[in-house]
């Protein structure tokens, strides 16, 4: 059978273009995952590779949807190449079923990590540029209610609710409410 992963880094980003790029090239069932590509901690990723069996092959549109890097890429596929599954690329034309599609898949998952670490560093550049003419100020701050976190704060600590009902209720992401947590616990809640 033929496996089609489809991935936007979003909820917001739409899959429609992949979906029907899957369904021309006749895949039987589209695993889609809507999360950024930093892990391969992604649940239809799992999925995917839980289902299949041998002699199926996995598709993507490009290898940046499938992994972020050379490792990541060359670990997934080696975990496909162990349930005797192929590896399909379209846009990069791999094929893993092909000694030819073997070599590829490492000089394209390469070139992707280096075109990703271009970026990263153009962004950076970008910002510290923008920092020394005073015009980014990085990240405007989540604000949070000072009475409501106090309230909900407390309420959590006596274990009437837990972390995530209480992140929930502030609408704060685990990382933000653990450091607003640390910065009222220190007295310092802005």
């Amino acid at each position: 059978m033929k496996f089609g992963y489809v991935r936007v880094s979003t909820i917001e980003q739409n899959t429609a273009r992949q979906e029907v790029l899957m369904q021309e090239l006749g895949v039987d069932k589209i695993f889609i995952d809507k999360t950024s590509g930093k892990t391969i901690d992604r649940f239809e990723l799992k999925k995917l590779i839980d289902y299949v069996r041998e002699g199926d092959t996995v598709i993507v549109e490009s290898i940046s949807r499938f992994a972020r890097n050379t490792r990541e890429l060359l670990y997934m596929v080696s975990i496909l190449k162990e349930k005797k599954v192929e590896f399909v690329s379209k846009k990069e034309n791999i094929d893993t079923a092909t000694p030819a599609g073997k070599f590829m898949l490492t000089v394209f998952g390469a070139i992707a990590e280096l075109e990703r670490d271009y970026l990263l560093q153009r962004q950076a550049e970008g910002i510290a540029i923008a920092k020394q003419n005073g015009k980014y100020k990085g990240r405007k701050k989540i604000v949070v209610d000072k009475e409501k976190f106090e309230a909900i704060y407390n309420t959590w600590k006596s274990g009437e609710i837990t972390a995530v009902k209480a992140m929930t209720r502030l609408n704060l992401s685990k990382k933000t409410f653990y450091r607003r947590v640390k910065e009222y616990e220190g007295l310092n809640l802005t």
